[in-house]
């Protein structure tokens, strides 16, 4: 990189220090020598870049020395070495589900240092709901011993359609956050940004940042359920819709007025209880023990499931399909999603399960903290906090 010269100050020492922190973002250790070739700044430029990163506790500087090949130190003065200070600051990622809250906490690098779940009842009110998100955060912070004036933002994912303010303009799964203002509410309990965004696409995003998308930038990611969602990923941006409301593909069989989810897996002629992921759970049980009745369930809604996902690939062209949701239970929906995909589509996209499990929303809630983390630190124009 060249040396900025000229012009505003301020802005020279900004890209000057965002072509160091980024140097340093990746975990290693570098010497001044080190940050000089990967920035192309001089000598006294990184000294001074580095010594002002130290007094904001952006970088530190580590004690330890270089060592020749038979063990032992160089003689005299060792070289300074620094790394980012990655536990500066600290980010939450939160999934609020129907039947669960759960909460991830990350340092600035993105490593995982704690998670808390409690189990919540599918008819809790707003209200209560954020009373016991609250508590968990809580909990998590306290089992970490984090304070919460470490955190530098907040990611939370939920079910439903959510504008950019962070307001649930639509909540199927959970009618009393309909219109809700989840950003503006929870943001009352922290000093720094909240994001809120729909649980699939938080999903995709977690998908594409540790699982099995990684590096790839058109994405479809299905959440599987009673009501399915998707997020997906086009050209290497999310895709949201003008409204938020792209990959609610839950609402499909009302085009042809087809059997609804609930009475594809019901074993019992009844319909199951909406959204009940128990009750779903005992029919895949069942379905993997060899129970017919509940075997020809699964089929019947891994069928519709398949169904819908080669309409969106058909739409999309994706790289890869990431199935997510009941994973567990839907391993069995890979063999015959790839065989019709092969009989369809004109291109074939790889098709996988999720590698995240359960963390997946709350890890893509990280990561969207993060990013907006990373946007402040690395943004020239920026002369504030990067909390702000």
């Amino acid at each position: 990189m060249a040396q900025a010269t000229g012009g505003d100050s301020s802005v020279v020492r900004r890209i000057n220090s965002a072509a160091t922190l980024r140097a340093l973002r990746g975990g290693e250790v570098l010497t001044v020598t080190a940050l000089m070739e990967a920035t192309g700044l001089s000598r006294p430029t990184v000294e001074g870049v580095v010594d002002g990163l130290l007094a904001e506790g952006l970088v530190v500087e580590t004690t330890s020395a270089a060592e020749g090949e038979d063990g032992s130190r160089p003689r005299g003065r060792p070289a300074r070495r620094f790394r980012f200070h990655a536990e500066a600051g600290h980010l939450l990622g939160i999934d609020i589900g129907v039947h669960h809250i759960r909460v991830v906490l990350a340092d600035l690098g993105g490593t995982i240092i704690g998670r808390s779940t409690r189990a919540v009842e599918e008819d809790c009110q707003a209200e209560d709901r954020l009373e016991r998100v609250r508590a968990v955060v809580s909990e998590t912070l306290r089992r970490a011993q984090i304070s919460r004036g470490s955190l530098w933002g907040v990611g939370v994912g939920t079910p439903g359609i959510v504008d950019t303010r962070g307001v649930v303009t639509l909540s199927t799964a959970m009618p009393s956050w309909t219109g809700l203002d989840l950003a503006g509410r929870l943001g009352r309990s922290f000093s720094c940004p909240v994001q809120v965004e729909n649980d699939a696409n938080l999903a995709a995003i977690g998908e594409r940042w540790k699982g099995v998308a990684a590096g790839s930038d058109d994405i479809v990611y299905v959440m599987a359920g009673l009501s399915p969602g998707v997020g997906s990923f086009i050209n290497g941006r999310l895709h949201r819709g003008f409204g938020g409301a792209a990959g609610e593909i839950g609402a499909l069989h009302l085009l042809g007025r087809q059997a609804t989810p609930e009475n594809l897996l019901s074993t019992t002629g009844t319909p199951l209880p909406p959204l009940d992921e128990a009750a779903v759970g005992e029919v895949f049980r069942h379905a993997a023990e060899g129970d017919p009745t509940a075997t020809e369930a699964v089929d019947r809604f891994v069928r519709r499931l398949i169904h819908d996902v080669t309409a969106l690939v058909l739409a999309l062209d994706p790289e890869i399909v990431v199935i997510g949701g009941w994973a567990a239970g839907l391993a069995d929906a890979v063999p015959p999603l790839t065989a019709e995909l092969q009989r369809l589509c004109l291109r074939m996209p790889r098709v996988e399960l999720s590698a995240l499990g359960a963390d997946g929303v709350a890890l893509g809630a990280v990561r969207v903290a993060l990013d907006r983390t990373e946007h402040r630190l690395f943004a020239v124009e920026h002369t504030g906090s990067a909390r702000a």
